[in-house]
């Protein structure tokens, strides 16, 4: 698993939409809020689409060399077959979503909630063949302060993940949309260095990280011998803008949600879902390695 992420020449696909986020992302699939009735007939309609999705014919290692998972979504089956299991089977690496959400803005960014029983749950997530995991927090204005508590958050529940075997993803997500976004980007990068650069040798983790104002400026945490891979989020851009801004930043993979899974609908035939699915991971794997 490490060897395939760390040098296979593919992407991360993000399936981790959890309880907030998923009427939005059903909404999108072309399933409106009264077609269920209950929070486990939602997640079960979620499920459904997340099977579809890597049940798939083109959603193989060839191309998608990673899956960030749901909880829910680790747990359950598809093909009938535990999640993971199937994922690896295809050479496609599991990953978990870890993060509760996020807490109010304060100090120009939101830090993560805290994570109530993480020990169990990576345990778990270990035993199901889970690789690693993910957790977020949102950079919106250039608060030094602010953006230091972020990453040292980050770190430090991920020192937790490495104990436990798992090999974390830490996703500090600058807002494409703020006005102060390259001096986000700088003060993020200096951070991060100074926190790589303070973890003991041999313990190495993955960033995922918004595509940057000005491209190349993740290239040192590229090479960073702690970082095993660096990855991008979309974040709000859509697939072709933010296929065009990956393509700029040499040795960064896409970790797409909705410019991965945008315009797929549940009305689809199964030849048009396949088509659909296909042509984007198709788009998705040319700028991830360009």
């Amino acid at each position: 698993m490490l060897a395939q992420i760390e040098t296979g020449a593919g992407f991360i696909a993000a399936l981790d939409q959890s309880g907030g986020s998923t009427p939005k992302a059903l909404k999108g699939y072309g399933v409106e809020e009264d077609a269920w009735g209950s929070d486990e007939e939602m997640f079960a309609l979620i499920h459904s689409m997340r099977s579809r999705i890597v049940t798939s014919p083109c959603f193989t290692g060839e191309k998608v060399i990673g899956a960030i998972l749901f909880e829910r979504t680790m747990d359950g089956e598809a093909g009938g077959k535990p999640v993971p299991a199937l994922l690896w089977e295809r050479g496609v690496v599991p990953f978990l979503k870890v993060d509760k959400g996020l807490e109010d803005e304060a100090d120009g960014v939101q830090m993560m909630k805290p994570i109530s029983g993480l020990g169990e749950l990576l345990a778990r997530a270990k035993a199901k063949g889970v690789f690693g995991t993910k957790m977020r927090s949102v950079i919106n204005s250039a608060s030094q302060s602010g953006i230091a508590a972020i990453v040292k958050q980050q770190f430090e529940v991920a020192g937790e993940i490495l104990d436990h075997g798992l090999v974390p993803i830490i996703e500090p997500e600058v807002n494409i949309k703020s006005e102060t976004r390259s001096q986000c980007d700088d003060i993020l990068l200096a951070e991060t260095k100074k926190a790589l650069d303070a973890l003991p040798e041999g313990r190495r983790v993955m960033l995922k990280l918004s595509l940057p104002a000005n491209a190349g400026l993740f290239a040192d945490l590229v090479k960073h011998p702690a970082v095993v891979r660096v990855v991008a989020l979309s974040g709000g851009f859509s697939r072709a803008d933010a296929c065009t801004e990956l393509a700029k930043n040499s040795g960064i993979i896409a970790s797409f949600s909705r410019a991965l899974l945008n315009d797929l609908k549940h009305q689809m035939s199964d030849d048009e879902f396949d088509a659909s699915l296909g042509g984007a991971i198709d788009e998705i794997h040319k700028a991830s390695i360009a």
